[in-house]
């Protein structure tokens, strides 16, 4: 009986050598290679439950991180669709520019984020699709 828990050690040991983030480094390095491993393992591996342990670390860590404070207050403030939305550009690197084909100017989408306007189902199809989304994400 004492070998399987020693075994489960070990691994753990490893696993938080690997990735010291799960061991709770809070350097900028560990999470940005979480960020890493959670991309890696999406595309190579989607059904690794190590995805779901980073995913939680990494969402404590962005909630309770300073330097995540403004971002997170203005998604709160945002429509559930448009701060989706938001995250999503965040995470792919995208400015207003390049959502034009989905949704238009610069303008209206700067509208749609300030709260003047709001997306249009055209808009969420084209969102859905670019992104490889369910459509409900931006409702």
């Amino acid at each position: 009986m004492i070998a399987e828990p020693l075994k489960a050690i070990e691994a753990t040991k490893m696993l938080v050598e690997a990735v010291p983030f799960l061991g709770g480094s809070t350097s900028e390095k560990a999470y940005n290679d979480a960020l890493a491993m959670v991309d890696y393992l999406i595309e190579n591996d989607d059904e690794n439950p190590l995805i779901d342990f980073l995913a939680a670390k990494i969402s404590e860590y962005e909630e309770s991180n300073q330097r995540f404070a403004a971002f997170n207050t203005a998604v709160d403030e945002m429509p559930r669709g448009v701060a989706a939305l938001r995250v999503l550009m965040d995470q792919h690197g995208l400015s207003y520019a390049d959502l034009k084909t989905e949704i238009g100017s610069k303008s209206l989408i700067s509208q749609i984020f300030s709260g003047k306007r709001a997306l249009t189902i055209s808009h969420i199809k084209a969102l859905a699709e670019r992104f490889n989304v369910r459509p409900d994400v931006f409702i």
